[in-house]
């Protein structure tokens, strides 16, 4: 019996391709990947968008029409945690609210509020943003209820020294295998500073016309 012959081409599987055609499919592969994902926020953006112009710019301080203070200030407290802020101060004699610093959120993360608008998510993505919020709630002097103002605070992180080690920096070398330094791994060589960008507008929008929609419950 005569045996099968074998094909003469194998199949054109990724494998058996030459490495610059096996790294061409690959580069490829991640482009798309990029592509699918810009494309996605980029949606989304626009989704975002709308419903923003539809819904009319809310006035910064805003005025609740109410004169129970703890409603005021427990609701507040809620909008900022739904931004996944936390909070670093609360002072009810000067009735302000501070958050602590967040660290801006970038395409990556959709389940983050802070960063607004696909430029604000691609900013953080590409660079070390971070956000603070201060809530002022303080009685309308004509006694209308409370005047309740926004203030978010944008910084970019400005390093003076190395901010980490390379990898090469966590392994033992082979030349001197009696030596174990077992502290290879050190942080940054000095601390962080932040420089101020100004205020957060978008941000502050967004904040105010959430408070709008809960103070109207």
């Amino acid at each position: 019996m005569r045996r099968s012959q074998l094909p003469e081409t194998l199949p054109r599987h990724p494998i058996f391709l030459p490495l610059s055609a096996r790294c061409s499919v690959v580069t490829a592969v991640r482009i798309l990947f990029l592509f699918s994902i810009c494309s996605l926020f980029s949606c989304s953006h626009t989704g975002w968008g709308v419903s923003r112009t539809a819904q009319a710019p809310a006035t910064n301080p805003l005025l609740v029409a109410t004169q129970d203070q703890e409603l005021v200030w427990e609701r507040a407290v809620d909008v900022l945690h739904d931004y996944q802020f936390e909070i670093g101060r609360e002072n009810r004699v000067g009735r302000t609210i501070e958050t602590l610093p967040k660290v801006g959120s970038g395409l990556l993360e959709p389940w983050h509020k802070d960063s607004v608008g696909f430029t604000e998510r691609l900013e953080s993505s590409l660079q070390s943003i971070r956000r603070i919020v201060v809530l002022s709630l303080q009685p309308d002097d004509a006694g209308r209820g409370y005047l309740v103002s926004v203030t978010a605070h944008k910084e970019i992180e400005h390093l003076t020294g190395v901010a980490a080690n390379s990898p090469g920096a966590a392994t033992f070398s082979e030349n001197t295998p009696l030596i174990r330094d077992l502290n290879q791994v050190v942080g940054q060589s000095s601390p962080s500073q932040w420089v101020p960008l100004g205020r957060d507008f978008v941000l502050e929008q967004a904040i105010l016309n959430r408070l709008r929609d809960v103070y109207s419950w």
